[in-house]
């Protein structure tokens, strides 16, 4: 039976899950989650957390799911080992660093990769398979088909997420919300960018939309799959996943809820139908509107909520008549309202009215506590609202009154239902036994030993009577078989206490279950690919040959040539061969370059690239973005691997797992600083990479707001705007965000500021850094021609330049330049 996977960001939201009839319950610690503003466990709490999850047959799974620094390594091996002995079933990880120290610290500890590793295609998933991971969560981008595929093809556990926000970039490509704010989604800190209000520009700064999409145009729709639970238990995924853990209990109870009937409705077999009521429930706890992202097609623009960020409540009427002077609102309802409620008006002048719903009355003022779809009702509004005029009940009194009743009980809502057998006889101590279903029994003799009684001899119905009183305790009686011979006497005081001790008993072997033994997980087979024959002082990334040629006329050392390209075009093995061609007769180092993200169907294709590589035209090295590309160029050729930025290099764990697996060298993360930076060089396994100029992508999205809004996307064939404008996202602070899409239809965002490290390009040497990129793939020739060659110049300064050469310096790099984090870092 398909897993039901609930969030967990409090105690209270941990009971409701489970309460409310989650099987599994995903959560973290303090430390080390990609939810670090949700209100966490301490150690204490987790240990609680896992004993009354454990109790109830409910698994913990805890999420270790951002990337760490090496002064954090210390901290998480003693985390990890706590969790361990706590009774964690399993870790979600990020970073592949954390996935190393956990092998060797806790192997028997199960692994699970999170939405953070970016998997999206069959060989990520089968990679991860081999080292050892016993689930994946696939990103959130993939179709029914896709996931199907997937799931016939490997031995893993599968996990999709059902319901809740998304993101709009791929999760753990992310580099929004450090680079703007300096708060990592990477470190469990995102400060959700995506949120915020943007303006759709072209080349002249016009807004191309102009009212015809709201300022949100980064924000996406909830994910909410109710209707399609039967497609994804048929497409063989083990868990479905609600996506939540910052959000309130009321909310996790309503939608595990919703989501328990769904699932055991499936397996009943009988016809699957979701009721109204459960629609409304779920749009009613919390939505932005609704949607089933990627599962079933591409939804362009209506997979947005442009017009509202944050919780749209449910649609329950319209203004009738709005009479000022008493400040009375009539409203035509369609939908329940009560006393007690909240409803947010949207008015045509002024954005939203919020009111408490108090004192209602119907259209004659005769008082009501609430009315239904059809009834005209009325209260006061503080402010000016208008007729027709949209009413949406943001909040439900009742719904939110139902829902606490799951994590404010005392005693427990969701039993499990035991056998009892009771013994009892003259000279012998009485026996209690329960049972529960699973088979697990606890057992317990009184202290006292029966005598004849004088008065009341113990009777079926008094035995009864004492042990269902199991009140607090998770178990209800279901049946007793009562055995007494004679007439004889034990003091309720004794049918209390043992009673309590075969209850402790009974806990005892139910989490007994949970215990593990130690086992050996695979080992990574490591393929040690050789270092590149050639070294680069200063490697320029392009896509196309004008940029290459470029490059190379003004000094760069080696070219990092392909992979996304930034004007739409295919970049083809013909274009690769010309490339490393150029390279060859130039003598400089060439690099082939493969998209970040490859899914299944355009595998083929980049499997034919490395095959020609290998038969016809070698480069020096090929840089991979994601674990399926790197076992894939591992699995096909005897290249050297490049594991690039993608992969978040950002402790030395991580980068002997590189070295393990097989990379020759790696890119730094961006979100490194320069302590950092310098530390992991000196004991870096790897040569290293630091990007040091350019715009820097800080999103790479299956969503392209270009072809949503203006290309037709979601509708009907999207038309290519993208091919003959250029365009940007322009903030609240006027700041330009480039857009460009590539040869899969991907968008990325691109940084609005343009890095550059030129004033200090003369000390990378000196911090033990082997290569330094600029990222041109966004300049024309004339652009790279000028900035490398600033590059080489400015390299040969010392590393204290003189005054002219801090001028000379600034003047190249132009206004609008930022350092990124190497001297700020990040959250």
């Amino acid at each position: 039976m398909v897993e039901l996977l609930a969030p967990a960001g409090s105690e209270d939201s941990l009971k409701a899950a489970v309460e409310s009839g989650a099987d599994a319950i995903y959560l973290a610690g303090n430390f080390f989650g990609a939810r670090a503003y949700a209100n966490n466990f301490d150690e204490d709490g987790l240990a609680k957390a896992i004993r009354f999850a454990h109790l109830r047959g409910v698994r913990i799974h805890v999420t270790v799911n951002t990337v760490v620094n090496d002064s954090e390594i210390p901290a998480l091996r003693k985390y990890l080992r706590f969790l361990y002995e706590a009774g964690t079933d399993a870790i979600l990880v990020q970073d592949l660093g954390v996935a190393r120290l956990a092998r060797e610290t806790v192997p028997s500890l199960p692994l699970h990769a999170s939405t953070q590793m970016t998997v999206h295609s069959l060989a990520g998933v089968l990679a991860l398979q081999e080292l050892g991971f016993e689930r994946v969560v696939l990103s959130r981008e993939l179709s029914l088909d896709e996931i199907r595929y997937i799931c016939a093809n490997c031995q893993v556990e599968i996990e999709v997420f059902m319901h809740g926000a998304l993101c709009v970039c791929y999760s753990g490509q992310c580099l929004m919300s450090s680079m703007i704010g300096g708060r990592s989604g990477n470190r469990g800190r995102c400060a959700q960018p995506c949120r915020l209000p943007y303006t759709l520009v072209d080349e002249t700064g016009q807004d191309v939309l102009e009212g015809a999409a709201g300022k949100y145009l980064l924000s996406p729709r909830d994910l909410n799959t109710i209707d399609l639970i039967p497609q994804l238990i048929d497409a063989g995924v083990s868990s479905l996943k609600i996506e939540g853990r910052m959000k309130r209990p009321e909310y996790v109870a309503a939608v595990v809820q919703t989501y328990r009937q769904a699932i055991d409705t499936c397996y009943k077999g009988t016809n699957y139908q979701v009721t109204q009521e459960e629609r409304d429930t779920l749009a009613q706890i919390f939505n932005r509107d609704f949607t089933t992202a990627y599962l079933t097609g591409r939804p362009g623009k209506h997979m947005m909520s442009d017009r509202r960020p944050n919780n749209r409540g449910l649609l329950i009427g319209r203004v009738s008549v709005y009479d000022r002077d008493h400040r009375l609102v009539t409203i035509k309802l369609n939908g329940q309202l009560a006393n007690g409620d909240q409803v947010d008006f949207w008015v045509k002048v002024g954005g939203r009215v919020t009111a408490s719903v108090q004192d209602m009355t119907d259209e004659k003022g005769r008082p009501l506590q609430s009315g239904k779809a059809g009834d005209l009702v009325r209260f006061c509004v503080p402010m000016t609202v208008h007729e027709h005029d949209r009413v949406f009940k943001v909040y439900d009194g009742a719904l939110m009154e139902r829902t606490r009743k799951t994590f404010r009980s005392a005693d427990p809502i969701r039993r499990i239902p035991v056998n009892a057998v009771v013994r009892a006889a003259i000279g012998k101590p009485l026996m209690l036994r329960l049972t529960d279903k699973e088979g697990h029994t606890g057992e317990a003799l009184t202290h006292f030993i029966g005598e004849p009684a004088r008065n009341r001899p113990l009777t079926e119905a008094i035995v009864r009577g004492q042990i269902e009183r199991l009140g607090t305790s998770v178990y209800s009686l279901n049946t007793l078989t009562c055995s007494i011979e004679g007439s004889v006497m034990i003091p309720m005081s004794e049918l209390n206490d043992v009673r309590r001790r075969a209850v402790e008993d009974l806990d005892e072997h139910r989490l007994a279950v949970y215990s593990r033994s130690e086992q050996k997980l695979p080992k990574i087979h490591t393929n040690m690919q050789p270092l590149p024959k050639k070294a680069s002082r200063l490697m320029v990334s392009v896509e196309t040959i004008e940029q290459m040629r470029a490059a190379i006329e003004t000094g760069a050392d080696g070219i990092l040539f392909g992979g996304d390209s930034y004007h739409h075009q295919p970049i083809t093995p013909n274009d690769y061969q010309k490339a490393w061609g150029i390279a060859r007769e130039t003598g400089i180092r060439i690099d082939f370059n493969l998209p970040r993200i490859i899914r299944d169907s355009h595998q083929k294709a980049i499997e034919n690239l490395l095959v020609s590589c290998r038969e016809n035209f070698e480069p020096d090295a090929i840089h991979v973005h994601n674990i399926g590309a790197l076992s894939l160029v591992k699995n096909l050729t005897r290249l050297p691997i490049h594991a690039d930025y993608s992969l978040i290099a950002y402790n030395l764990q991580t980068l002997e797992f590189l070295r393990d697996y097989g990379a020759a060298e790696a890119t730094l993360s961006p979100e490194l600083n320069i302590g950092q930076i310098r530390s992991l060089a000196a004991n870096s396994p790897l040569p290293l990479t630091c990007i040091v100029h350019g715009k820097l992508e800080l999103m790479v999205s299956e969503y392209c707001v270009i072809g949503s809004f203006l290309g037709g996307e979601g509708q009907n064939t999207c038309t290519h705007p993208c091919t003959k404008k250029s365009y940007a996202l322009k903030d609240r602070k006027d700041a330009l965000f480039p857009l460009v899409t590539d040869q899969f239809c991907h968008m990325h965002i691109l940084n609005s500021k343009t890095l550059s490290m030129m004033p200090h390009v003369m000390e990378f040497e000196s911090w033990g850094i082997h290569s330094l990129r600029i990222e041109a793939k966004a300049m024309n020739p004339d652009q790279i021609r000028r900035i490398v060659r600033a590059y080489q110049t400015a390299a040969a300064f010392p590393v204290e330049p003189d005054e002219a050469q801090k001028n000379w310096i600034q003047a190249q790099e132009g206004p609008e330049v930022t350092r990124g984090h190497y001297f700020r870092g990040v959250l």
